[in-house]
């Protein structure tokens, strides 16, 4: 049965008619067509922090802990996680790729990132929010080295695509908010 969501419910019904279409998105897109609940929603809730979206965080926040329970805390730290390596990593390889100079590629990001090595929750679920940030922020490298573990971990691309999707509705509905 999927997660139920009355706070992004009511957030939902509250956006403006020219928002309609992202307010069907918003209702379809974390449905778990390729990826379980806890994947949809921490990508969802990574997104919306990467965006610095508040009221969204926040209603996806209540929503997931009133219907992952246990689970709730570390899928909630780890998006938390991922939204802030990610701000910093996809300024980082973004600059760098733009730059196009050899020089830059071969120095170390000399850059603190355990976090992604040792999830609360698991790799897949981490590496979902991730490429859902790199989405945002449009970094190539990022989209595609994230891609690439998910695949590489048995993950569908199916399933990296849904986590794209999810950036994006949660993307527009932000705009919404504003």
């Amino acid at each position: 049965m999927p997660l139920a969501t009355p706070a992004l419910d009511a957030l939902r019904d509250a956006l403006s008619d020219d928002f309609k279409d992202t307010r069907l998105n918003l209702g379809s897109v974390l449905a778990g067509e390729n990826l379980t609940d806890s994947q949809a929603f921490g990508a969802a809730l990574a997104a919306a922090r990467f965006l610095r979206a508040p009221k969204l965080a926040a209603v996806l926040v209540s929503d997931i802990h009133a219907g992952l329970g246990a689970g709730a805390a570390a899928l909630i730290s780890d998006a938390e996680a991922a939204a802030g390596l990610m701000a910093m990593n996809t300024v980082y390889y973004r600059s760098r790729h733009m730059l196009g100079k050899e020089s830059y590629a071969a120095r170390p990001a000399r850059l603190r990132m355990q976090r992604i090595a040792k999830p609360l929750t698991d790799p897949i679920h981490f590496e979902l929010m991730s490429l859902a940030c790199a989405a945002l922020a449009g970094c190539e490298f990022c989209l595609q080295s994230h891609e690439a573990k998910l695949v590489a971990g048995g993950t569908s691309e199916e399933a990296c695509h849904d986590g794209i999707r999810i950036a994006a509705v949660i993307a527009a509905a932000a705009v919404g908010l504003e």
